[in-house]
């Protein structure tokens, strides 16, 4: 790695800590600060990044493409079997994901933000669809594969959004974590069953 590259990732590594010291409020992450706390000149945030907010965003991507990459794997990965079913994995890959959302609050709001103010197919909205998308396997849901991730990830990034009121308006207290994979569970099912079958669980209980 050449001294611009070490240079680089250090800015990123200080500007994701200041990210979080600061509850993502990018008015009091200053390019002076992030100098100062970095240790390098103030011009050095421009000349290899461009601007402060080039350099959060890819702060926020990084962050999020790594927990991404925690559970999609390689197409060529696909014929091992890890004896799950779709929805059990979907569910799973879902709620790691929810739960990054909420362990990094700051970073997740203006990822989400970011990507509803200028939704582009390199997004970290889309990024993350296609990583859900990994988890159907089985060819089931080959047709309906990209909607149906569409709506799990839009689903997730509002109630994220909505969090101080989620037990007002959808039933979930989404601090809580077992709250939390509840709703996941419950949104999955959902979509790849619909309501029936909710309510016919109902019915007998």
């Amino acid at each position: 790695m050449s001294d611009n590259e070490k240079s680089k990732e250090h800015i990123i590594e200080i500007t994701t800590e200041l990210l979080r010291e600061h509850n993502g409020d990018t008015a009091k992450i200053t390019s002076r600060l992030i100098a100062e706390r970095a240790g390098i000149g103030l011009g050095s945030v421009n000349y290899f990044f461009g601007s402060k907010e080039k350099l959060i965003a890819e702060c926020v991507q990084r962050s999020i493409n790594k927990m991404l990459m925690g559970f999609a794997p390689e197409i060529a990965d696909f014929g091992e079997d890890d004896g799950l079913t779709d929805e059990t994995r979907l569910i799973s890959w879902a709620r790691q994901t929810f739960d990054f959302l909420f362990d990094n609050q700051a970073i997740s709001n203006i990822s989400i933000l970011s990507d509803m103010q200028n939704y582009l197919a390199d997004s970290n909205s889309v990024y993350t669809q296609k990583g859900f998308a990994y988890a159907m396997r089985s060819g089931q849901y080959e047709e309906s594969g990209k909607l149906l991730t569409f709506i799990l990830v839009s689903a997730m990034q509002t109630a994220f959004l909505a969090k101080d009121i989620a037990k007002d308006i959808l039933g979930y207290d989404l601090y809580s974590k077992v709250e939390r994979d509840l709703f996941i569970s419950d949104t999955v099912g959902m979509l790849l069953h619909g309501t029936k079958r909710g309510e016919e669980a109902a019915d007998e209980m």
